[in-house]
């Protein structure tokens, strides 16, 4: 009885460790798959519309980055700059399930070649009097500015894109870094063309 146990568990435990390593070797390869995609998408200013959004986030399971959201030029439209981690069948499930809700009016991809990303930062910074000089030739260098100065820190104020923040952060923590703020990406799609262009709501 007691060998029929143990063979039992022994049975078990591999038949779980396989499952351990295919999930793993699963998630390893997906991982080299997954690419950012921005979404622009236009929704109604109901009460309500962001928690419906974040909600389906949550029960799908979808890997944000990052949401930003603001009124548009249209006081009753709102535009969510949304920024989803995966691959092309990710990207077209997500915007399946966000064309479903109710406030959604248009969900457009800002591909980056043909799209403006910007984002802005807030740094502080450890800065001794000895410090200061070599960070605010930094600053100058990156055109960021200095908004904030205290006994013991600065604070940075940068606006660009990923590759242009990601830089500053990154020579900043030789200084060391006391917190950051990062807003998520705003994002436009250059040219003529607007959003407003794709949806029939607006023609």
């Amino acid at each position: 009885m007691i060998v029929e146990i143990k063979a039992e568990l022994y049975t078990t435990i591999m038949i779980l460790s396989l499952r351990v390593v295919f999930l793993h070797n699963f998630l390893k390869k997906g991982a080299k798959n997954l690419e950012r995609h921005v979404l622009s998408v236009l929704v109604r200013n109901s009460s309500g519309v962001l928690t419906r959004v974040s909600g389906l986030f949550a029960r799908r399971g979808f890997n944000i980055d990052s949401l930003t959201v603001g009124r548009t030029e249209k006081e009753e439209i709102s535009r969510m700059t949304i920024v989803l981690m995966g691959n092309d069948d990710v990207l077209e499930q997500f915007i399946k399930q966000l064309n479903k809700l109710e406030d959604v009016l248009r969900v457009h991809e800002l591909v980056s070649e043909h799209s403006i990303y910007r984002e802005l930062v807030l740094i502080k910074v450890k800065a001794s009097p000895e410090k200061r000089g070599a960070i605010n030739e930094v600053v100058k260098i990156f055109r960021s500015k200095i908004i904030d100065v205290a006994h013991n820190t600065v604070t940075i104020e940068l606006t660009g894109d990923d590759s242009k923040i990601n830089a500053l952060i990154e020579l900043m923590e030789d200084y060391g870094i006391v917190e950051i703020v990062r807003t998520g990406i705003a994002a436009l799609e250059r040219g003529d063309k607007d959003i407003t262009n794709y949806g029939e709501y607006f023609n």
